[in-house]
């Protein structure tokens, strides 16, 4: 089919079929993101250890699941997509059924890290946010916002789901079910998706051309790697703040008194209200651009975290939760945008793979540091302020790029 045809042109009706594909594929893949904070009190248990190296799996988790998404990004950029889909739904289901059978804290460490992390979910985010870019244009805002909801529409619907057959079947069964459906529906879903991205434009442009245009740029008034690790360091700090109520709200509630069971409701209440306002965030990102989203997000997620502070009853904690979910959801997906924005297109693919990969860094280091702090304290209350002070510092750099990106477009108006 040639680059012209209908179907293979940006904003096509193929394109918008494609993302629902895409969104069930997401969707699927966020099993991997989501077991571990549900299974961790009955791994706790079973294991003996502390909380914080309860929580180790999902540190290691992230790791991986950050650097999958780069390598599997390249991969993408190679071969296509669908090959790092059908690759990593078969790495997701080894791991589930690895990590069932582990017979130390070690091996069950290892095999999230490895298999679950950067084998096997990791090839469900940032490739496809990736992916999704290249086939829109006047709507990449909120087609990317659709595609990442995936990751929370899967934290809505498997945090239950987990809770019941581990209490049924314990989690050990639990994850030889999620082994079977979750290979399975990848590599099924993955024979959807082998048509390649429309052709870039800067595709066609002569290399010198691309050098010197490259050349030129100046995100944010800063050279390219210097705004690149700013960049970055956004995206850590802004999900060290994300992962403490994702990963340890059901162990909190299960120290209240209040049962695992509401914990688990809470995580899916709280990811459920994530996809609205990934939806939200994707409009705004088209009207006002990912900078200022993304700094208003940071602003909203860092009064939700305040709210926790002085309110630990059932009902309040059930609205908490849903706030904190409504203001944070649209985050991640900014920076994907932001990318696309600020610099070459032709460096976006490797861009946004690395600027996704420090927010997954920053899920794992937060979910690590947040059961240290409870370790150290025997509290939950001096976590919540370890994210609020890692938010502070999200909003700060945030604030500086947009500072620096309105003096890039005023100097480009005088040269004018």
């Amino acid at each position: 089919m040639s680059p012209s045809a209908p179907e293979a042109v940006p904003d096509s009706p193929y394109a918008w079929r494609r993302l629902m594909v895409t969104l069930a594929i997401m969707t699927v893949g966020a099993s991997g993101m989501y077991v571990v904070p549900v299974v961790l009190p009955a791994v706790q248990a079973e294991f003996g250890v502390a909380r914080a190296d309860a929580s180790l799996p999902y540190s290691m988790l992230m790791v991986g699941f950050g650097i999958g998404g780069f390598l599997y990004g390249r991969l993408a950029d190679r071969f296509g997509v669908w090959l790092c889909l059908v690759s990593g739904g078969l790495m997701l289901g080894a791991g589930f059924w690895a990590a069932a059978h582990a017979p130390s804290m070690a091996v069950f460490n290892a095999v999230h890290g490895l298999l679950i992390g950067m084998l096997g979910s990791s090839c469900t985010f940032a490739p496809l946010m990736a992916d999704t870019s290249l086939w829109f244009e006047k709507r990449r805002g909120i087609a990317v916002a659709i595609c990442a909801s995936g990751n929370y529409l899967g934290g809505a619907i498997w945090p239950p789901v987990i809770q019941h057959f581990v209490e049924v079947a314990g989690w050990r069964q639990t994850y030889i079910g999620m082994a079977i459906v979750c290979s399975v529906s990848l590599v099924s879903l993955a024979l959807f998706m082998r048509r390649r991205p429309p052709v870039l434009v800067v595709a066609t442009v002569a290399p010198g051309a691309r050098y010197e245009a490259a050349a030129a740029v100046r995100p944010f008034g800063l050279a390219p790697g210097s705004a690149q690790v700013l960049l970055m360091l956004a995206g850590v700090s802004c999900c060290v703040a994300m992962s403490m109520p994702q990963v340890h709200i059901v162990a909190y509630c299960g120290d209240l008194g209040y049962g695992a069971a509401r914990g688990a409701e809470m995580l899916s209440l709280m990811l459920g209200f994530g996809i609205v306002s990934r939806l939200v965030s994707g409009w705004i990102c088209d009207h006002i651009g990912g900078l200022k989203t993304l700094l208003l997000g940071s602003a909203l997620q860092g009064v939700a975290l305040l709210l926790f502070l002085p309110f630990d009853g059932l009902v309040p904690l059930y609205v908490i939760s849903a706030l904190f979910g409504l203001f944070q959801g649209g985050l991640v997906p900014s920076y994907a945008i932001i990318v696309r924005e600020h610099f070459p297109a032709n460096e976006a693919g490797w861009r946004v793979g690395a600027a996704i990969m420090s927010t997954l860094f920053g899920m794992a280091l937060g979910g690590w540091m947040s059961g240290k702090v409870f370790d150290l304290t025997g509290s939950y209350h001096a976590a919540f302020l370890n994210g609020i002070a890692w938010n502070v510092l999200n909003f700060t750099i945030v604030a500086f790029l947009l500072r620096g990106a309105i003096r890039n477009a005023h100097a480009r108006l005088q040269r004018a």
